[in-house]
């Protein structure tokens, strides 16, 4: 640590800080442009400008200077430096003057207005005159895809577009042509940014120059109410900011999570807003002669308990949807329960993880923020950048950060970070658990190796065998030591942990997601419940009654007997739980369109009409009774502890194991659930990417 005085004010800061956190570290306000606090430091924008004791007479760039550059007073005294001197309030009103040089006049205009750097600062920093009377210089809008919208005229060449495109997200997509008046950030040949993380250079431009492209003169910030919510299109959990007028969701925005998500989000959670308006389920409908018609809710209750009542429990079945929240699913348990059927089951995807094995058997057991401290990885049957977009940039911040080697079995695609193919499917797995040498070694020889599991491995017909090899793996290569748990498994799914926490899944002598629908194939099972579930294979279902509760005219809702209009994530007040087992709440930030209801209230009700009423009248009580049965689901934004024994429980898990190359289970990253499916932008992105993979592969 080092002594320095800011402004008067002694503090210890590390010899590493720049001036400018050392002087925010003192309270000191630093006005900035190009400096951001995840980004490489450009020092291009001047606008940091401090003055610095015993330095030379004119001010310093305090983002570019670091604390270990300065010398001591000529009697041992620290290092001083000012920020409010009247050298530093000239230079930065000069600094202010040049940026508005050649900036339009766009401000009622701008969507950026009133949340924008340079407005601000020129009203704190600036001055009321400017000494330049030519004419301004006007710059093309350039074509950067569907999602962000250029006016780069307005643009002051920070650069922190072009360095998070480069360092965080990892693609060359962005970058700056010419020099002096003719400098023009772009992306060289006009294309679309091919990132799925792109939709962050709009909240990082602190000027108009890139703003949202679909949100375009949608609202202004101060109209807007602003409900911190967390985000469901994959199992991270990013922690996000749903901002509505009236009834609508407007936009989606981040919120700092440095353990989470840091203060990034991918392109799907920003942008998904637009699907969940669209398409939408707003009454209850009923199938006659083939067709759908709308119903009231006592008509549609009446024919589903005319149905169950007719059946024994054995012959009635429900399956969870990947968006539900953990009081939608325990309701939907309880219902079941109720009616002493023993067939539910939250893994619409077939995967073999279940919660006798223990905890730490299916969570991301190395949690998000410990991908900083591992030291090799080994990704088995995923691609991350699609099934976790947030996520794979943790994971080149890691192998950006020192080396990291990082090895791959499965698809071979581009993750942003170099890695060794080791090859496709489980026969790599063998060789390398066999192997003394190459990336087994270096398993082995790390202190802290981590394997990330994904759901291409685990869905499969032979997954037992192959996640008893996993385990193995991981014991023996040191993955799962005293005071280390490396086993991390990556799920798709935001309901899929809550789920398995909470034992959504088939009771002895229960049938699983799999042999429901097989049942219902074979007339054996004759009424299914599908809790938004519509990743899975209608076809299979024959002549089975389907009560579809969901939010979306989707594809279960084409199959559906009967629909119960449900609310989606942002209208509901709800728990999940991410991959690596955090808790986390989201509060109702939008009320459900028409006559649509919350899920577990939909299930009540429809308790007391089959006769077998459950015991809660009210989300309060609902989760009184989750909490006394599950009580790490009351620790909001906390992860259990797992124990890592139950690991080398998995390891006895045998099986024969096949060939077949792994698959990941996303294969559009923009058309994953419902809401993205009715989303007009996620297909017009869905649309761009295929055509830019074909380029790719020609």
């Amino acid at each position: 640590m080092t002594k320095i005085i800011v402004d008067g004010t002694e503090i210890e800061v590390p010899a590493g800080y720049t001036l400018l956190q050392a002087a925010e570290e003192a309270g000191a306000e630093v006005p900035r442009f190009c400096y951001h606090d995840r980004l490489s430091v450009a020092g291009n924008c001047r606008m940091c400008l401090v003055e610095v004791k015993g330095g030379p007479p004119k001010p310093a760039a305090s983002c570019a200077m670091s604390v270990r550059d300065l010398r001591p007073g000529p009697n041992g005294e620290p290092p001083e430096i000012f920020t409010k001197t009247p050298m530093v309030k000239k230079a930065r009103e000069g600094v202010m003057e040049f940026l508005l040089i050649n900036h339009p006049l766009d401000c009622p205009i701008c969507d950026q207005g009133g949340e924008c750097d340079l407005q601000d600062q020129a009203m704190a920093y600036g001055v009321d005159s400017s000494r330049f009377s030519e004419n301004k210089r006007a710059v093309e809008d350039k074509y950067i895809g569907p999602l962000v919208k250029t006016i780069m005229t307005r643009c002051i060449h920070c650069t922190r577009c072009v360095r998070f495109s480069t360092e965080v997200a990892g693609v060359t997509d962005l970058g700056m042509t010419g020099r002096g008046e003719d400098a023009e950030i772009t992306t060289y040949l006009e294309s679309a940014m091919t990132s799925e993380l792109q939709g962050n250079v709009i909240d990082l431009c602190p000027v108009g120059a890139l703003t949202s492209k679909p949100y375009a003169f949608k609202a202004r910030p101060w109209e807007l109410t602003k409900t911190e919510g967390v985000d469901v299109m994959d199992a991270v959990g990013s922690a996000i900011r749903i901002d509505t007028r009236g009834r609508e969701v407007m936009r989606i925005m981040p919120r700092l999570n440095e353990a989470v998500n840091e203060e990034w989000i991918s392109d799907k959670t920003r942008f998904i807003w637009d699907g969940l308006g669209s398409q939408r389920l707003d009454r209850p409908y009923i199938r006659e002669s083939g067709k759908l018609r709308a119903s009231s809710w006592q008509e549609a209750f009446d024919l589903i308990a005319e149905r169950v009542k007719a059946n024994t429990p054995e012959h009635v079945g429900a399956i969870g949807g990947d968006l539900a929240s953990v009081e939608d699913l325990y309701a939907l348990k309880t219902l079941m329960k109720s009616i002493g059927s023993p067939n539910y089951d939250c893994r619409q995807d077939g995967t073999v993880l279940d919660p006798k094995d223990g905890r730490a058997s299916y969570l991301f057991n190395t949690s998000i923020e410990g991908i900083e401290d591992a030291d090799a990885l080994l990704i088995i049957g995923s691609n991350p950048r699609h099934e976790a977009a947030v996520l794979n940039a943790r994971i080149r911040k890691r192998w950006r950060m020192s080396e990291f080697p990082i090895a791959l079995i499965g698809e071979q695609n581009d993750l942003t970070y170099d890695y060794e193919y080791l090859g496709a499917g489980p026969d790599s797995l063998k060789s390398l658990s066999d192997s003394k040498s190459g990336f087994g070694k270096i398993l082995r020889e790390a202190e802290r190796p981590m394997i990330l599991i994904g759901q291409g491995a685990l869905t499969r017909k032979d997954s037992a065998g192959i996640l008893g090899a996993i385990a193995k793996l991981a014991v023996d290569t040191g993955v799962v030591t005293e005071g280390w748990n490396g086993f991390s498994v990556l799920h798709t799914a935001a309901a899929r942990v809550g789920g398995l926490d909470i034992g959504f899944v088939p009771e002895d002598g229960g049938l699983k997601t799999a042999e429901m629908l097989s049942a219902a194939g074979k007339g054996d099972l004759l009424t299914l419940f599908l809790a938004g579930a519509d990743e899975i294979d209608l076809d299979a279902l024959g002549s089975a009654f389907v009560v579809y509760v969901g939010t979306h005219g989707d594809k279960a809702a084409h199959r559906a007997d009967v629909i119960l209009p449900a609310a989606t994530y942002t209208e509901k007040s709800g728990t999940y739980v991410n991959t690596e087992g955090r808790v986390q709440y989201t509060p109702r930030a939008a009320f459900p369109p028409g006559d649509a209801r919350e899920d577990w209230a939909i299930y009540r009700a429809l308790s007391d009409v089959l006769g077998s009423p459950i015991a809660f009248n009210s989300l309060d009580q609902l989760r009184a009774q989750l909490y006394s049965e599950f009580s790490h689901l009351a620790a909001i934004d906390q992860v259990a502890l797992q124990e890592s024994g139950q690991i080398e429980k998995l390891t006895k898990k045998t099986g024969s194991i096949k060939s077949d190359a792994f698959v990941s289970p996303v294969t559009d990253f923009y058309l994953t659930n419902p809401i993205a499916r009715a989303s007009k932008v996620m297909a017009e992105c869905s649309q761009l990417a295929l055509g830019q993979h074909v380029e790719a592969a020609e």
